[in-house]
């Protein structure tokens, strides 16, 4: 998760805690000198393209609510895609009505307001995981209502951060099948079929689709704290229905249920995202808006830190003018071979249109990076990356 600029100091532990993270994030800012160049408090309510070129941005302070615009060359989207809330579509039936509480996990805090409660929980991501394991340890009962399997992965594979097997030689030159049995070897081994603790069998293979990481959630099913059940199929007053005609009273269902892509600061003539798939020549350059660039909007095998960093640093080469990009005909080529791609491995599956792999990723930025110094007639090598981050 570390930046390669400024890594993680020694006495932090593998996984970083939200305390940690926003400790490592602020250490950050001040190394490089960012902190007194970062508006706080402060919202961009609209950014458009400027006649003449450029962007005129609109930010209102959250605290006065003065609003000013002011123009801008470029402008560096890092929003991310976990924060508006996707709940299930059609609403399911009875859900007006059910008289519990329902929540998003994008507003669940702590488990204490659920203590002694039936709990249901919806979804087999990390959050699910995460968020049906904590509140089984206060709730009256929790149920992990399951609409699709996935693959269960350990925080640690034979004493290696399992995130860690993303940056190992493994990774960098052999296909794809190879790489997903030698991974569902050292997973099957670590822990066995995850059939076994209830869960339903993967309907894809292993690393064609994200990986549900949790060290809690097993134990949890085998000593009995969680039970499974199929996805939620209607609501009937203060009881959950599911597909296989069971039902259970519930006091409180969150949804585990993802993140639509949504930029409520931008126009959709600029640009637009379909479900989770939005048309980014390598994932950040939108080819007809001119200076308008997507940083981590990206859903990678592996962390997103570094990805992020990579992006930022191609962004500096081009706004800079060590790099310059293709025409745009070749940068549509590009978006429809990666959809084709992304299609074909995952499915048409919302939730895969912004998949990467994390090193075969990192190795396609640093070639455009490369053949972008070409183009501009720039024949030596790219100088080591700029130390260069967008903040907001």
């Amino acid at each position: 998760m570390q930046y390669a600029t400024f890594p993680v100091p020694d006495n932090f532990p593998d996984y970083l805690n939200h305390e940690m993270m926003v400790k490592y994030f602020e250490d950050f800012a001040d190394h490089f000198g960012f902190r007194g160049e970062i508006q706080f408090r402060t919202e961009v309510t609209r950014a458009r393209p400027a006649s003449g070129g450029g962007w005129d941005v609109t930010v209102q302070h959250r605290d006065t609510g003065a609003e000013r615009t002011e123009r801008y060359s470029s402008v560096l989207v890092a929003n991310g895609h976990h924060w508006d809330p996707r709940y299930p579509e059609p609403a399911l039936p009875g859900a007006s009505t059910f008289t519990g509480e329902q929540i998003h996990s994008r507003y669940y805090r702590m488990p204490d307001p659920f203590a002694g409660k039936r709990v249901i929980v919806l979804g087999i991501g990390n959050s699910a995981c995460d968020v049906a394991t904590d509140c089984s340890r206060v709730a009256a009962r929790t149920v992990l209502a399951i609409r699709r399997g996935t693959h269960i992965v350990p925080r640690y594979l034979f004493g290696m951060p399992t995130d860690h097997l993303t940056r190992m030689r493994l990774g960098t030159k052999a296909p794809l099948l190879l790489q997903r049995s030698a991974v569902a070897l050292l997973v099957r081994i670590a822990q066995g079929n995850v059939a076994k603790y209830g869960l339903p069998k993967p309907g894809h293979r292993l690393l064609c689709g994200p990986l549900t990481v949790s060290d809690g959630l097993l134990s949890k099913l085998d000593h009995g704290d969680i039970v499974v059940k199929p996805g939620i199929d209607r609501f009937d007053g203060d009881s959950v229905c599911f597909t296989d005609g069971s039902a259970e009273q519930a006091d409180a269902v969150i949804y585990c249920t993802g993140y639509k892509i949504s930029f409520p600061f931008l126009d959709e003539a600029v640009i637009r995202a379909s479900g989770t798939e939005i048309p980014l020549y390598l994932r950040v350059v939108p080819p007809k808006a001119p200076g308008l660039y997507f940083i981590g909007l990206v859903q990678p095998i592996g962390a997103i830190m570094p990805v992020a960093e990579i992006q930022s640093q191609w962004i500096a080469d081009l706004l800079q003018g060590r790099a310059f990009l293709p025409p745009e005909p070749e940068m549509n080529r590009e978006i429809a071979r990666y959809r084709a791609a992304t299609a074909k491995r995952y499915g048409r599956s919302a939730g895969h249109a912004i998949q990467v792999d994390f090193l075969p990723y990192l190795r396609e930025i640093g070639k455009e990076r490369q053949e972008g110094a070409r183009r501009g007639g720039i024949s030596r090598a790219i100088a080591p990356a700029p130390r260069l981050v967008e903040a907001r």
